[in-house]
């Protein structure tokens, strides 16, 4: 196979996971969430894990990077990379070419980019001595460390003196600590009209508050998780732990969150669109077609 890696990506409630998981039982092979919430242990209903998906047909499809910490702490995008990195490479060393699944843009970007973000710890001494300089200042000192390709590193004095953080830091770094192997995939890309989008998502949430997402919550938070964690990670958990405790009524739970599920789709697609001009090749599939045709233009474009 021409490909590291193959990478399926698609706005909430387009039927990515069901399309993962055929592509890699067809491939037999293993999928790598790139889901920021669903490595939240026990958040199940609320994170839409579909873990039923999974299995097609006599094959349990293996995952990676769900269900690997606790609710409560504060998953990031640094962590993401060294978790997916290591998931990534001992599948690679097995011989098997990874399917890389998820709708959170940024997970997915900053793995396919090929570099490593590192989680740059604030300096108040470095802060306190560029507190007094003009923005003019501030660029012509970053410009000595990187070549400006843009200004948005430097359209206020704050982020100015944030990038020039960030580089002081990464020159006390083993060079080694940055390095990320570029990984060549295929991008295919779910797309789903806004119509029915609108309407599996709204289906999606009815069978997930029947199912009991709410009971999720009241779980959740008797075992001494704050409503502020809860609330942190947002959408399901935000406004159900504000209707469990009793902060807003059903029918507003449900009217708001629909609505911010609706807005958070929209969302994903506009970092997608972001993500091709970029310079990202997606390759979009109908998500009306038939589960084995849409396997089949993917097995086309891995072969071409």
């Amino acid at each position: 196979m021409g490909y590291d890696m193959i990478t399926i990506l698609g706005p909430t409630a387009s039927g990515k996971t069901s399309l993962a998981a055929a592509l890699a039982a067809r491939l037999k092979t293993e999928i790598i969430s790139g889901d920021s919430r669903q490595v939240y242990r026990r958040m199940d209903l609320g994170t839409g894990k579909d873990l039923d998906d999974y299995r097609v047909g006599d094959y349990q499809v293996p995952f990676h990077l769900i269900d690997i910490v606790e609710p409560g702490y504060k998953y990031n995008v640094f962590e993401y990379q060294r978790d997916f990195l290591q998931a990534y490479q001992d599948m690679r060393e097995r011989g098997l070419v990874p399917v890389l699944c998820g709708g959170t843009g940024m997970y997915l970007e900053s793995v396919l980019k090929g570099y490593r973000l590192l989680p740059v710890p604030e300096n108040p001494e470095l802060r306190a001595r560029l507190a007094g300089k003009s923005l003019e200042e501030l660029t012509a000192m970053l410009a000595t460390y990187k070549k400006l390709h843009n200004s948005t590193d430097v359209d206020t004095a704050k982020r100015a003196i944030r990038a020039i953080e960030i580089e002081e830091y990464y020159l006390t770094q083993d060079p080694e600590a940055r390095a990320f192997p570029p990984i060549d995939s295929l991008i295919v890309g779910i797309d789903i009209d806004r119509e029915t989008r609108r309407k599996k998502i709204t289906c999606r949430l009815k069978e997930r508050l029947a199912e009991g997402m709410a009971d999720e919550v009241r779980r959740l938070l008797d075992e001494g998780i704050c409503p502020e964690d809860l609330i942190y990670y947002g959408l399901e958990y935000k406004f159900l732990t504000l209707y469990v405790t009793g902060q807003m009524s059903y029918d507003e739970m449900f009217r708001s969150l629909e609505t911010a599920i609706h807005q958070f789709a929209k969302r994903q697609m506009t970092w997608f669109r972001g993500m091709e001009r970029r310079g990202f090749c997606i390759h979009w599939i109908d998500a009306a077609l038939p589960m084995e045709v849409k396997v089949g233009k993917i097995m086309d474009l891995i072969q071409n």
